[in-house]
């Protein structure tokens, strides 16, 4: 905490030095992760500039706090993230620190991409008592962004309140959301083709974090290799799980590349289930260079 104090000192101190954006700039953009960061090209075009805060390789739910941060924060007009409490252990301290009213909460530039899909797993649960249950999102699942109706709903987000910021660009905004829209129709039914084989199979995940997935495939998930979210596995539940796979003929152990796999293969080879170790953002690897390419890379990924 010393060294993050520092960090967003130095970092306060830096911004001072940066003035307001003038009318024929482009809109700077604060993106939570590179998924987002896509989307906000997609739909901005040529009218913003933006940054990523994490890479696509990394787990979002924790992120280094940097100065460099903070001065990216300082600078944008919009901030879009994830929501949901995704970021909850990195993002709000730097927005506090970057003391850029533009992109506060209530503010028409802080963009809660999560506003835009239809939230699930939201716990029926008291709020003393989620901790006991691990690393459980209150709010609901945060891992939305692949399915291509969570794609476009944040786009048609992006679009309006884009629009809201850069009036003079909402016609512009307008056109590269219908072309987005247009392109994701036509991907939308290649994919359904593509991924027929994998509707009505049963899966086993890493984390919870594959659900909205699971949902637009058709995959029934059966189980989790945590314990609880956040939390390793006991050997007992491992065998329990390695027991319920076999008996329900599970298929995938799917886990996020960015997760150690030793765990999950152990569970796939002895449940005999085949592992998928599976990118979940754009910039997990360099060929994933957006939206589309990481639908892409998933679906390839789920039926090799």
């Amino acid at each position: 905490m010393r060294s993050l104090s520092k960090f967003l000192l130095t970092a306060s101190i830096l911004t001072g030095l940066l003035g307001a954006r003038p009318a024929e700039a482009k809109l700077r953009v604060a993106a939570s992760i590179e998924t987002l960061a896509d989307l906000c090209r997609q739909v901005g075009g040529d009218r913003v500039e933006v940054t990523a805060l994490s890479h696509g390789y990394q787990d979002p739910h924790f992120v280094e706090a940097k100065p460099s941060l903070v001065l990216a924060l300082n600078r944008a007009d919009a901030l879009v993230y994830v929501g949901l409490d995704l970021e909850i252990g990195w993002l709000p301290p730097l927005v506090q620190q970057s003391r850029n009213q533009r992109i506060q909460r209530g503010q028409v530039g802080n963009i809660d991409a999560s506003t835009a899909i239809k939230v699930e797993d939201v716990p029926n649960i008291p709020a003393d008592q989620l901790r006991a249950l691990g690393d459980i999102h209150p709010l609901g699942n945060p891992h939305y962004w692949i399915p291509p109706k969570s794609a476009r709903g944040i786009a048609r987000l992006l679009a309006q309140r884009f629009a809201e910021i850069d009036a003079p660009g909402a016609g512009a905004y307008q056109a590269a959301l219908a072309a987005f829209e247009h392109r994701l129709d036509a991907k939308e039914k290649e994919w359904a083709k593509a991924a027929a084989p994998l509707r009505g199979i049963k899966i086993v995940t890493y984390h919870k974090s594959w659900s909205y997935l699971a949902g637009w495939l058709g995959m029934q998930e059966v189980g989790y290799v945590e314990s609880k979210p956040g939390i390793p596995p006991t050997a007992s539940h491992t065998g329990q799980l390695i027991d319920l796979m076999r008996k329900s003929n599970v298929k995938l152990v799917i886990v996020e590349s960015f997760y150690p796999a030793n765990l999950a293969r152990f569970v796939a080879e002895n449940g005999h289930a085949r592992l998928v170790v599976s990118p979940s953002d754009v910039g997990a690897t360099s060929a994933i260079k957006s939206y589309f390419d990481l639908v892409d890379a998933v679906l390839q990924a789920l039926l090799q």
